[in-house]
C-alpha cells in the first residue's frame, strides 16, 4: 500500500513516519504525477491559504479532485481538513471542495494557546492524543458524513466516505492509530478485508 503525502507545507516527514509506522509505504508529493500510483494521500496542516496557492501553482487542485472522485482515500489534518471541506465559515469560496462539511478557521486561538487533550475517537481510540494548534473545528457534517470526535462540544474528526479530516494533528504524537485507521479506510476501498 503506497500512501502520498503533499509536499508543500506542513508536517510532511511526521507524516510519512507515522504512515509506516502503521504499515504502509509512505512517500512525499511534490509533482501532480506522483499522484497517479498513490492509494491514498494525506494532506497535512500549515497555512491553508499559502497550500491553496501553491496547488493551483503546481496544478494539484483539479487532479486532487480527479483522485478523490476516483474513490481513493484522502486524509486532511488541520489545514487539510479546511482544504477538503465545501465550506467555510466568513469564505465566499472554498479550496478543493470535496467533503461536505463546514469548517471554521483557528477556531482554537493562535499559535501560542496550543493544547494536547486525549479524546475518544470512534473506531480509532477512547484516548488518542490530540494536538491542537492555530486549529479549526468543523461546524457541520452534512450528507452522508459521519462525526468521529467533539471536544468541548465542536467536532474535531469526521468521515465521509473515502474522505476524513481531523482538526488536530495526528503526526506530532507517537500514536499512530488514527492514520492506521485512515490505512484501513484504504484497504476498504481497495476491496482488502480489513482487520478489527
Amino acid at each position: 500500500m503506497k500512501i502520498g503525502v503533499l509536499a508543500l507545507q506542513g508536517a510532511v516527514a511526521e507524516h510519512i513516519r507515522m504512515l509506516e509506522e502503521a504499515g504502509a509505504t509512505a512517500v512525499p508529493v511534490k509533482k501532480v504525477e506522483e499522484l497517479e500510483d498513490l492509494d491514498g494521500l494525506v494532506i497535512p496542516g500549515g497555512e491553508s491559504t499559502t497550500i491553496s496557492k501553491l496547488m493551483h501553482k503546481y496544478g494539484f487542485m483539479e487532479a486532487i479532485r480527479q483522485f478523490g472522485q476516483a474513490k481513493k482515500p484522502i486524509f486532511g489534518t488541520c489545514a487539510g481538513a479546511i482544504l477538503l471541506a465545501n465550506r467555510i465559515n466568513g469564505q465566499d469560496d472554498f479550496h478543493l471542495g470535496l467533503m461536505d462539511i463546514k469548517v471554521e478557521r483557528n477556531a482554537f486561538g493562535r499559535q501560542k494557546e496550543s493544547f494536547e487533550v486525549s479524546l475518544p475517537i470512534a473506531g480509532v481510540a477512547s484516548d488518542f492524543p490530540a494536538v491542537f494548534i492555530r486549529a479549526p473545528y468543523i461546524m457541520e457534517v452534512a450528507g452522508n458524513g459521519e462525526i468521529l470526535s467533539k471536544y468541548e462540544e465542536k467536532i474535531v474528526a469526521a468521515r465521509q466516505g473515502q474522505y476524513l479530516a481531523a482538526a488536530f494533528h495526528p503526526e506530532l504524537t507517537e500514536d499512530f492509530r488514527m492514520h492506521k485507521y485512515f490505512l484501513d479506510m484504504v484497504k476498504e476501498y481497495r476491496g482488502e478485508k480489513v482487520q478489527a
